[in-house]
């Protein structure tokens, strides 16, 4: 039976000189608190603070980085638990899907995600031996014991993991109720809301009809028209922030951000009231709304969050049968030059505004993205995302666009999770990537250890606190 161990050193750089600067500049920030701005635990889980319901549907099940490996490999998505959007069969034994993860373990061999799980069952459960077949059972019984005692419910583990603020990414007709709930319970925890609109403006998207009258509904304002349109959002953005809301997000397709005039804007919304827009209209609307989005962000301060160039559900079919964010979005090249200009020429020096540009696409890093932030007083970097959030990744953006846009253009880490128990195991990865990075920087005589120490803290706690503190604060 092989034992489970984690080298303390891990992430670290090789060479036993910059290890040790980077052991000493990752001591100070490996127990800070965790600022997560940017992910999609849900509100309701920690509302109710119920135990959660087995070991599979608590680390499997809802990380489509688990699910998409294993997927890739030929276990059917029904056979790991996910949900269909029928209501079909799926697996419902949590043993069952436990040992079918357990059995593909081998296949995260070199991922972030095994670094994830690995760190989560060592660190955060007591777990000592590998999984595989033979320890499956032996790991479920473990975590189901672990996870039914009260210090394993959500808010003693958000407590325990030492996480300051969870931002969580809600939809634009949500009541926040979870919310509401967090807030009147009494307990200490920080949870807020983030404004996503996407559903919203994007026109051509089936249901967007059905979720505009519901925008009406919770907001009041009548979403018959254009101008009733606007106002309604208007309503919401007050309201979540209202109940906390430091940011908004836009996972559109392009970056483009060419405005409307007017006219042409109400005529592109009336015909999609009417069911008859066509695809150029809706992308025009799309990159109309990502302009108006801007405009409103500067009024009222909430950060906007723009991560384009990604095509969601490449699959059809999957995303048919099982939904949105099951593993099968590509990136696809963005250009954000042109795309942002419109958007940054009107509002990118403007103090009321800030923007945290991420990107999937390596490539633009130096090329588009560093001379933005290096330029734009409005715009900050986010942390490589999504299928970049690996140390090697990490590692790539530091050295891509330090030189230009320097570490204070940047916004902190992300980790962009549904997988609750994983947070402090990604933020781990993203500190100690940047107490390597900057223990080169000391070795080769850029900064001295004081400042590479004094950048690590920045990096993992004052940073990301003012990328997104409120506009004005």
């Amino acid at each position: 039976m092989r034992p489970l161990t984690l080298d303390d050193d891990r992430l670290l750089p090789t060479e036993p000189g910059v290890r040790a600067l980077a052991r000493e500049v990752y001591g100070h920030v490996r127990d800070l608190p965790i600022i997560s701005m940017h992910g999609h635990v849900e509100a309701q889980v920690l509302a109710e603070d119920e135990p959660f319901d087995d070991p599979a549907r608590m680390l499997v099940v809802p990380d489509h980085y688990v699910t998409r490996m294993l997927v890739s490999q030929g276990t059917r998505p029904e056979d790991l638990g996910v949900p269909r959007t029928d209501g079909g069969p799926v697996e419902q034994d949590g043993r069952e899907i436990w040992r079918r993860f357990c059995a593909g373990w081998h296949l995260f061999r070199g991922t972030p995600s095994r670094y994830w799980l690995e760190h989560e069952l060592h660190e955060v459960f007591g777990v000592r031996v590998h999984p595989s077949p033979e320890t499956a059972d032996e790991i479920y019984d473990q975590l189901a014991e672990r996870i039914a005692s009260p210090e394993f419910r959500p808010r003693a583990l958000f407590d325990a993991f030492g996480v300051e603020l969870l931002a969580t990414t809600d939809a634009p007709t949500s009541r926040l109720e979870h919310h509401a709930a967090i807030a009147a319970s009494g307990w200490s925890g920080t949870v807020v809301p983030t404004f996503r609109p996407d559903a919203l403006v994007h026109l051509g998207r089936p249901g967007w009809k059905r979720d505009v009258e519901e925008l009406a509904e919770v907001s009041g304002e009548d979403t018959g028209d254009y101008a009733g349109f606007l106002a309604a959002l208007r309503q919401r953005r007050a309201h979540f922030a209202a109940m906390g809301a430091r940011a908004t997000d836009h996972g559109h397709l392009t970056a483009d951000s060419a405005p409307l005039e007017r006219a042409d804007a109400e005529r592109v919304y009336a015909a999609a009231r009417a069911g008859a827009v066509g695809p150029a209209d809706a992308s025009a609307f799309a990159a109309h709304m990502l302009f108006e989005m801007a405009r409103m962000s500067r009024d009222d301060g909430l950060v906007m969050q723009i991560h384009p160039g990604v095509l969601r559900d490449h699959d059809p079919a999957v995303h048919e049968r099982f939904g949105s964010d099951k593993g099968f979005d590509i990136p696809i090249a963005v250009d954000f030059v042109h795309g942002l200009r419109p958007l940054l020429s009107e509002f990118g020096s403007d103090p009321a505004f800030r923007c945290v540009l991420f990107t999937i696409d390596e490539t633009t890093f130096s090329r588009e993205l560093a001379p933005l932030a290096g330029a734009y007083p409005s715009v900050r970097l986010g942390a490589p995302w999504w299928f970049l959030d690996s140390p090697l990744a990490m590692r790539r953006f530091r050295e891509a666009v330090t030189e230009t846009a320097g570490f204070y253009n940047t916004s902190g880490f992300v980790d962009d999770t549904r997988a609750f128990a994983s947070i402090p195991a990604r933020h781990d990865v993203s500190r100690r990537v940047d107490s390597g990075f900057l223990a080169t920087l000391v070795a080769s005589g850029q900064l001295s250890l004081e400042e590479a120490v004094e950048t690590a803290v920045d990096l993992t706690t004052t940073v990301p606190r003012t990328a997104y503190a409120p506009r004005g604060a």
